[in-house]
């Protein structure tokens, strides 16, 4: 199994520069990554760059806290897809969440999915902010958005990926939802492993380290 084929190759700091998004897309070609995971601003050039290959992009919106206005998220998900991005990546209102306010939040995220149409969805929950049964009540609100993806993590916040996150996200999503492990992947083997245990992508900043191949390949 070709674990690149799983990775989205992301830069979202505020400081990347064009020339950043430039070799993040070249690497991504090179690797053959399945995608980019950039800031909408970016979504432009990284579409001049990867359009007819076979890379996806990814946008990111309502990012990194996710505490902005519904209708801000939708807007700014909307101008991506209309300027190239094939799929978004939105960030949860945590507060929304952690206030038991599941209407305001179920919101939230069905108006971002209804205003990119059938572009796929990922909803990061920022599993690191969460108690167990955080995790678990926002893996069924977004079951209830129909959602496409949830995502462990944006980086931005404390903590990443663990398997422990992902045992609890598969066990309350089953097959309904794809899942995407994101933050503290840095190796081949470890990758692999999140990927034994259900995930569909790998969300990477950096190009993972070799691990010896008959190790990759006994987990996998």
């Amino acid at each position: 199994m070709d674990i690149n084929a799983f990775i989205d190759y992301t830069l979202l700091n505020s400081t990347a520069t064009e020339r950043d998004i430039v070799n993040l897309c070249h690497k991504a070609l090179n690797n053959n990554y399945y995608a980019v995971c950039i800031n909408s601003c970016y979504v432009p050039l990284a579409k001049q760059l990867l359009n007819k290959t076979p890379v996806k992009i990814c946008s990111v919106v309502g990012f990194p806290l996710g505490a902005m206005s519904t209708k801000a998220k939708a807007f700014e998900a909307q101008k991506a897809i209309e300027n190239g991005a094939d799929e978004i990546e939105m960030v949860i209102n945590l507060g929304l969440l952690k206030s038991k306010n599941y209407i305001g939040l179920l919101k939230d995220i069905y108006d971002v999915k209804m205003a990119i149409n059938h572009k796929p969805l990922k909803v990061i929950i920022e599993i690191g902010e969460l108690s167990k049964n955080e995790i678990i009540k926002a893996c069924e609100i977004c079951l209830d958005a129909n959602a496409n993806y949830i995502k462990t993590s944006t980086g931005f916040a404390h903590g990443g990926a663990t398997f422990t996150a992902i045992k609890i996200i598969k066990k309350t999503v089953k097959d309904d939802i794809k899942i995407v492990a994101s933050g503290g992947i840095n190796d081949f083997e470890t990758a692999a492993k999140y990927i034994q245990l259900g995930v569909h992508r790998i969300g990477a900043t950096q190009e993972l380290k070799a691990t010896k191949p008959s190790l990759v390949k006994e987990i996998l």
